[in-house]
């Protein structure tokens, strides 16, 4: 954040705030906007240097060619909410506020800008199974392979866990996958298509809580219920059909299709309320959710998978 800006009065004229602009360019670090105050440096309205040189009548006041509906920030607003402003509302600069309404200062576009590499950045590296801070020795080709294989090998080994537990819960249905093997051609099909509709559900959610601090989590969780329904249904069917055509068993669809329907809606509520709960005890939904939710999502899938051809055979 900068303050030293080009701040005026409500009550200057167009031809003074100009004049004061020329005499004061030197020491500003920010000239893409004119902020207004009143006497209480209460932030009223921003002009645009452009918008002020097109104006040909000198005459009027800072007051009557402002913009008055502001888009501002505070000083605890994340950074990720102010890339988003600055660019959905198309800004070179947010003015920061107090909770008064007080001008404190700007963000540049350069501050912008920073913030918006770096995010991208992060989502790059969380992406690749990089899940803490990031630092210089990562954005570099010329990264050691220690601070590569530090980055990268401790979700590795949770994933290494979570395998070992969901090949222990496979190991308690041997009989039953021993005396109906097309069971266990299916598992991949299975756990692909929970992980996948969890993928979206996951990446969806995260990105409306980063656009949105004040998500209605109501609305979006009857949302997410009746599209997980409707996803679950076509895919289960879908899927149903296939085992059905290729494996000339109903036994076999039915299961697929009441496995696949019920662990696609766990598989999405998984990775709906993963973010939710991290968020509530202050972790960062986007670096821990995906290992996290993945685990659960998989044991889960197997577990339904295998009750319901225990119940059904």
């Amino acid at each position: 954040m900068i303050t030293n800006v080009p701040v005026y009065s409500v009550d200057d004229t167009l031809k003074k705030v100009e004049k004061r602009l020329v005499q004061d360019s030197p020491e500003f670090s920010s000239l893409d906007y004119i902020y207004i105050t009143d006497s209480g440096n209460f932030l009223k309205g921003v002009i645009s240097i452009k918008n002020m040189l097109q104006n040909h009548d000198k005459t009027l006041k800072a007051s009557d060619i402002m913009i008055k509906d502001l888009i501002t920030v505070d000083q605890n607003t994340d950074h990720e909410r102010v890339v988003y402003k600055a660019l959905s509302n198309g800004l070179k600069a947010i003015p920061v506020v107090d909770a008064d309404c007080k001008f404190l200062g700007v963000v540049p576009y350069d501050v912008i800008l920073q913030i918006f590499n770096h995010e991208v950045e992060g989502d790059i590296f969380n992406f690749g199974g990089i899940f803490h801070k990031v630092g210089k020795e990562y954005t570099s080709i010329n990264s050691t392979a220690s601070h590569m294989i530090q980055s990268r090998l401790p979700w590795l080994i949770i994933g290494v866990i979570g395998g070992i537990l969901a090949a222990s819960l496979i190991a308690l249905f041997e009989e039953l996958l021993a005396s109906f093997i097309a069971l266990a051609s299916f598992i991949p099909v299975m756990v692909y298509m929970s992980d996948a509709a969890g993928a979206q559900t996951e990446a969806l959610i995260i990105r409306s809580m980063a656009l949105d601090s004040r998500l209605n989590i109501r609305r979006y969780l009857t949302r997410e219920i009746i599209v997980a329904t409707a996803l679950a249904a076509v895919s289960g069917l879908f899927a149903a059909f296939l085992a059905y055509v290729t494996r000339q068993n109903i036994t076999l669809g039915l299961i697929i299709f009441f496995a696949l329907f019920l662990s696609i809606i766990a598989s999405v509520a998984i990775n709906t309320f993963a973010p939710l709960i991290l968020k509530k005890f202050n972790y960062d939904p986007a670096l821990a959710t995906g290992p996290l939710a993945t685990i659960f999502s998989d044991i889960t899938t197997l577990a339904i998978y295998l009750l319901v051809a225990l119940i059904l055979l």
